[in-house]
């Protein structure tokens, strides 16, 4: 039987932000009347963090735990909570006290208003300026660019969605933050609303530079999907051609060179360059048409999830 909001938070040893995130969640849900639940992902975490939550589901049937085996990382445990919610309004957020449960009502009501995502916006960020705040900074301005979609911080994990909008976008990799990403190719509507960020108070951080770099490496593989994902003859393909014309007029110098200057055809490099760049375009011609047969495949065949599980609480 489906509820009315759905919760999602991943966690990774968060013991000790458990128990005190739960007590703001219960507030938030009883000064505003929701028909809630909540569901938490252990994501194998070596602490206390799946005993406290044994703890909590015990006492609540609202709360719902799904134990990974391992360490999968964020992306599988948010798409492992978002299957698993019943909400017609999903949200999600992290588990270490950095996001405010009291932003959650003013997104909701931005939802409930005809948008089909709602996008926080962490301002003014509590992080360290150099290892996090000016690498998200940066990645933010480049994922705007490449991709048009006009939001100010896609690394914000609170974000609220309409149920049909987020359960259709398959989550792999490191990808989560790329949801609007993805809604937006699918035509869903996105607000972005500024939100509360507090300091850390335990634990920490499981971020950091080397991680903004996996995140532009990711951006190629994002814009990749989201303009090519059906037609990915039109990329290998195009470029084919294109170096098949460069040949060309490269081949049609030669030729000039050799009856209006003389010179020998074996004795031009530029000759070497021609062979080389129409082999080259033909390779990426058939590149093309091998990724249209394996693209078929996939949206033809069933996915298998990206995560094992343990154990399920109130499931």
């Amino acid at each position: 039987m489906g509820v009315y909001l759905s919760i999602v938070i991943p966690a990774f040893n968060e013991a000790e932000s458990i128990e005190k995130l739960y007590k703001e969640l219960r507030e938030v849900i009883r000064l505003h009347g929701y028909d809630a639940e909540i569901v938490f992902i252990d994501d194998g975490s070596t602490d206390d963090t799946l005993e406290s939550l044994r703890q909590i589901a015990a006492g609540d049937r609202t709360v719902k735990v799904i134990s990974f085996k391992r360490n999968y990382g964020q992306t599988p445990a948010l798409s492992a909570g978002i299957e698993n919610a019943c909400g017609g309004i999903i949200v999600t957020m992290d588990a270490d006290l950095q996001n405010d449960p009291h932003d959650i009502p003013a997104m909701i009501a931005l939802v409930e208003g005809g948008n089909d995502m709602v996008s926080g916006w962490r301002k003014p960020r509590r992080d360290g300026f150099l290892g996090r705040t000016l690498p998200s900074v940066v990645a933010n301005w480049i994922i705007r660019i490449v991709t048009g979609v006009k939001l100010h911080d896609f690394g914000c994990t609170l974000k609220a969605y309409r149920s049909d909008v987020i359960k259709s976008i398959r989550l792999y990799g490191e990808m989560h933050r790329f949801i609007p990403v993805y809604a937006a190719g699918n035509g869903a509507s996105i607000a972005e609303v500024r939100t509360h960020h507090r300091q850390r108070l335990y634990g920490k951080t499981h971020y950091g530079f080397i991680r903004t770099i996996k995140v532009l490496l990711d951006l190629f593989t994002v814009k990749f999907l989201a303009d090519y994902s059906t037609r990915p003859i039109h990329l290998f393909g195009g470029s084919g051609f294109m170096f098949m014309l460069v040949s060309l007029f490269i081949g049609v110098a030669v030729l000039y060179e050799k009856f209006r200057l003389h010179v020998f055809a074996y004795r031009n490099p530029l000759l070497l360059l021609a062979v080389f760049l129409f082999l080259v375009g033909f390779e990426l011609i058939l590149i093309g048409l091998v990724a249209e047969l394996i693209i078929r495949l996939y949206h033809g065949s069933l996915s298998n999830p990206v995560y094992t599980v343990k154990e399920r609480i109130n499931l």
